[in-house]
């Protein structure tokens, strides 16, 4: 049996699937020239979110991809987005602590009164007087 007849009625029926996604896009290459003319070489600012959005989209297409479709933003600029983002991802910083827990602002302004009524009493003891009292500080 010749398998030609059979690739060409699976080449047809791809096409014919594939179709209203091939309109789509076109569509949305028409949308970005339409919004590219609007600008007329304006930059565009895009929040942190949106950059986020595009940078994974674009990572998915690829970078020849990325050139044969009118990006709003170069590719170099989409891909260098996306490698930020994996950067920021393993940079460590969920990992760290925020450091020292803040003294509450009232007891700030106990031991700030403390030292006015006591010039003669250091950092030692006006620590200890808050400890008999049940406020550990550093």
């Amino acid at each position: 049996m010749n398998a030609l007849p059979l690739q060409f009625l699976m080449l047809i029926f791809a096409g014919w699937v594939n179709r209203p996604q091939q309109e789509i896009i076109e569509y949305l290459h028409e949308e970005n020239r339409a919004l590219r003319e609007q600008l007329r070489g304006k930059r565009l600012r895009f929040t942190d979110q949106q950059c986020r959005r595009l940078a994974v989209k674009a990572k998915q297409v690829g970078r020849r991809g990325l050139f044969q479709i009118e990006t709003l933003v170069t590719p170099d600029t989409l891909l260098r987005w996306h490698r930020q983002l994996i950067a920021r991802k393993y940079d460590g910083s969920k990992r760290r602590n925020q450091g020292r827990p803040r003294t509450a602002a009232e007891i700030g302004e106990l031991v700030l009164r403390m030292a006015r009524d006591n010039p003669r009493w250091g950092y030692a003891r006006i620590r200890g007087a808050l400890y008999n009292v049940g406020h550990e500080i550093g």
